[in-house]
């Protein structure tokens, strides 16, 4: 068994985000209510100037339906961009090494991919996407679809301090967020990143010399601002094929906690920057107890399944397994460090990988699928927390009716409108994995061995893993070797997956928050039920596990579930 001393780091990080989220989440709350907040002299200048090129005014305020057509325009502006450029890049600058241009499907699913916050890659990094394509078009989504998430969270929750059914202007949200939050916090998340012995260069290799003789070509470049904002915007993709498992990316425990806690950071400073915008003392906790219940649970169950010995493994000849470091983890962090790292990666939807999937025990898969199936302990940036509300929505409207009352929440009537939206968002989750599995094998594009139980079960959780982590927008991959994923099929049905799975439940928040933001507040009376305590923490945590599970559990059962029995 491993060395329990070395779950210390872990507690003291944890105990660290928690102590920073709610004055981080102090100040989104600022930001995104307009209030005086730091940096007010020197950015709010630049925002009027960029509010004056944009055509817009934070004095604008909009209903739902402009707000998303706001979105889909940047988005689909920064989509044909980079179609474009992966499409085109080998006549393109910044490619020193000859790198060809993408065919037109791969391009489709890589600016679909990038676009959504996913960055799930059927390519390989070094040899199929140029620098130019990295630091230009790739590093544009970095930055502008966790910006898109932030602002869809902001517009939902004005929905309950708003009375006019109007949630805010999209443009302004999106400055806000990259000025006062993503381009500073990556700044110095990369000055951090170099002191701890990331590459930040614009030499673009190096020649090594191996200890065992001859030489080998390192691939260098501004790596450290690069994995400062994949990791800071839940966005995952790596600037190498390896991720965050490469010792150039993530070269010692020290980078890697620090990897661990910007993930952290804004996802769990999110409930804190609710209860501020709401003006409603404890109302972030029941959000907060919910999240840490689920993550730190996935966690212990990980790490005591990967430290058990791997039946599968024991009649291996010369295979010693030593439970600290099982197959598939780097022997550079310690189990929990490594553990702590995918589980948090996984259920934030950031999808950065410092550990083999596919060499996992079924436990642990299932238990990295349970937070990708949730989407919001504490899911990605600003869009996890608003399916959290969802989640809160649909759970305070079934308590209400067994109870006998009109369901309320933050004084505001939770009515067959809003259910049906959350249910909506609830429901294009599965929708869009299923689906295209279905077709996936009617049409012969994956092989499910059924010479046995366990072949056939792990080459179906190989299939649900991809689609699941493409629906989630979060980007980690199990394994390539059980089927290969850089097929039209996969590349063009992967891109609607996840255009589905981010612009479906984005809609359906901003309709919810459309919805409460058209009515009155009104008084607590004696049957409101009190959502700022430890019951509702309880029973929405609950709700969320047993929903999530019933959506799930026929795949389950055929997955993961086949493989444990």
């Amino acid at each position: 068994m491993f060395d329990l001393r070395s779950l210390w780091d872990i507690v003291v990080l944890f105990a660290i985000a928690l102590a920073v989220a709610p004055f981080f989440g102090d100040y989104l709350a600022r930001v995104y209510t307009n209030r005086p907040a730091f940096g007010d002299v020197v950015l709010a200048p630049i925002e009027r100037g960029i509010y004056r090129l944009l055509g817009t005014s934070p004095r604008k305020s909009m209903p739902a339906r402009e707000y998303m057509v706001a979105l889909l325009l940047v988005n689909a502006g920064v989509w044909v961009f980079m179609f474009w450029y992966f499409f085109d890049q080998s006549t393109l600058p910044l490619n020193p090494t000859g790198v060809p241009n993408m065919s037109w499907d791969l391009a489709f699913h890589s600016a679909s991919s990038f676009v959504t916050n996913t960055d799930f890659t059927h390519f390989t990094n070094e040899s199929q996407i140029s620098v130019g394509a990295i630091m230009i078009a790739w590093q544009l989504a970095l930055f502008i679809s966790p910006a898109t998430g932030l602002a869809v969270a902001a517009a939902m929750v004005r929905g309950f301090i708003r009375r006019d059914g109007t949630i805010g202007n999209f443009y302004v949200d999106v400055v806000r967020s990259l000025t006062r939050v993503l381009l500073p916090i990556a700044f110095v998340g990369a000055l951090i990143m170099v002191m701890l012995g990331v590459p930040e260069t614009f030499n673009w290799t190096v020649i090594a010399h191996p200890i065992t003789g001859g030489t080998q070509i390192l691939y260098l470049g501004p790596v450290a601002s690069y994995q400062s904002i994949s990791l800071l915007g839940t966005n995952g993709g790596g600037w190498y094929s390896a991720n965050m498992v490469s010792p150039l990316a993530n070269p010692s425990a020290v980078s890697n906690l620090f990897g661990i806690f910007i993930m952290l950071l804004i996802p769990i400073s999110s409930p804190f920057a609710f209860g501020r915008m709401v003006r409603r003392k404890g109302e972030e906790w029941p959000y907060v107890g919910t999240i840490l219940i689920i993550l730190v649970v996935a966690i212990a169950l990980f790490i005591f399944y990967q430290a058990a010995t791997n039946p599968a493994l024991a009649n291996f000849t010369g295979l010693v397994q030593t439970n600290g470091y099982p197959v598939g983890s780097e022997v550079r962090f310690s189990l929990p460090e490594g553990s702590t790292f995918q589980v948090v990666s996984v259920y934030s939807n950031v999808g950065a990988n410092n550990i083999m999937i596919g060499a996992l025990s079924p436990v642990a898969q299932l238990v990295l699928l349970f937070g990708m199936f949730t989407q919001s302990t504490p899911g990605g940036e600003g869009t996890g927390f608003g399916m959290l509300l969802l989640f809160a929505v649909l759970a305070i409207f079934v308590g209400g009716l067994m109870v006998g009352r009109t369901p309320e929440y933050l004084g505001k009537k939770i009515e067959t409108s809003q259910v049906r939206w959350a249910a909506l968002a609830l429901l294009s989750h599965p929708a869009a994995i299923l689906l295209p599995f279905v077709v996936a094998v009617v049409a012969g594009q994956v092989p499910i061995d059924a010479s046995t139980v366990g072949a056939s079960s792990h080459n179906f959780t190989a299939v649900l893993y991809e689609f699941t982590s493409e629906s989630a927008n979060n980007g980690s991959a199990l394994s390539t070797a059980v089927f290969n994923d850089q097929t039209p099929f996969f590349n063009i049905a992967g891109a609607f997956v996840m255009l589905v799975g981010r612009y479906a439940p984005i809609f359906a928040m901003l309709k919810v928050g459309e919805i409460f933001a058209r009515q009155r507040t009104l008084p607590a009376g004696p049957g409101t039920l009190r959502t700022a305590s430890g019951t509702f923490t309880i029973y929405l945590t609950l709700f969320l596990i047993i929903v999530t599970t019933l959506l799930f559990l026929p795949v389950i059962a055929m997955g993961p579930l086949a493989q444990i029995l």
